[in-house]
């Protein structure tokens, strides 16, 4: 009796999970790799710092290379699709535009009150290694960094992630895996300069907190990419401008912070939303 024909069933899932991660690190790294070379001046000739946006496009990049060699044409559209979801209600566009908004302003309030001046607010039009962009530099976090990182992160990694756990263990994972993606940036980065190594591990735990509020906001919007893209893009639009350096930056990471200990409480660890957690 003759033996049945073995099917290739192509990469298993932890397959692609882990080749995801090692194509997104290679293509954010080389370009931060690069950048750390310049201003060691190990390079004949320097480079422009404005490459570090394209660090931001790693994560992307890899999901759409993983999700097309793994899962083909259906994948990419279904990806695609994620992407762009905006019919989720209209209490999630307003949380993702609203909340980092809201909390820029408890944080402008605090500084006024601890330093007695008000930050100056023409400053959120000013991004690192660019020229002053106004209120242009909203648009371009959330073509850099918004959908460079999240087509990624929760576009790929993390309902594939919480397909094999608790979002609470896929939130770990990938908030852990998402800190360590930044670490180059402390060498080379003016703002990450500031902080130093000793606040690593802070900046580690802020990470892992913010972790938390996407997965919150990815799971309860019924997987849109779009809704944690637009968040990431207004948090770091009023986060890592110029205004929002200091006591307001301390002030809102403290309150994603408070967020992510809320978040489990309210809505448990199975899949810290409302609704089922999104897996793939």
């Amino acid at each position: 009796m003759s033996q049945p024909k073995t099917v290739n069933a192509g990469p298993s899932h932890r397959q692609a999970l882990i080749a995801y991660f090692v194509v997104a690190f290679a293509l954010s790294w080389s370009v931060e790799l690069l950048l750390i070379a310049s201003q060691q001046g190990w390079l004949k000739s320097p480079l422009p710092f404005s490459m570090h946006y394209l660090a931001a496009y790693g994560p992307a990049l890899a999901a759409v290379v993983v999700t097309a060699f793994t899962a083909g044409r259906g994948g990419l559209a279904e990806l695609l699709g994620r992407v762009l979801k905006w019919r989720v209600g209209w209490k999630w566009p307003l949380i993702s535009l609203l909340f980092p908004a809201a909390l820029f302003l408890i944080g402008l309030a605090v500084a006024r009150i601890l330093q007695g001046a008000w930050p100056d607010v023409r400053d959120l039009g000013q991004v690192n290694y660019m020229p002053y962009l106004g209120l242009g530099a909203l648009p371009f976090w959330f073509l850099t960094y918004g959908l460079g990182e999240e087509i990624g992160w929760r576009g790929f990694a993390l309902p594939r992630l919480q397909r094999a756990g608790t979002a609470a263990s896929a939130t770990l994972s990938l908030g852990l895996l998402w800190g360590l993606w930044h670490v180059p940036a402390f060498f080379y980065l003016d703002t990450y300069e500031k902080l130093g190594l000793l606040m690593l591990p802070a900046f580690a735990i802020s990470v892992l907190c913010g972790a938390v509020v996407y997965t919150w906001i990815y799971n309860s919007s019924g997987g849109s990419v779009l809704m944690v893209a637009l968040f990431h893009a207004v948090f770091n639009f009023f986060s890592a401008s110029q205004a929002g350096q200091g006591v307001v930056q301390f002030v809102m990471t403290a309150a994603v912070i408070v967020a992510a200990l809320i978040i489990p409480r309210r809505y448990g660890l199975e899949n810290f939303s409302p609704r089922t957690r999104h897996s793939l």
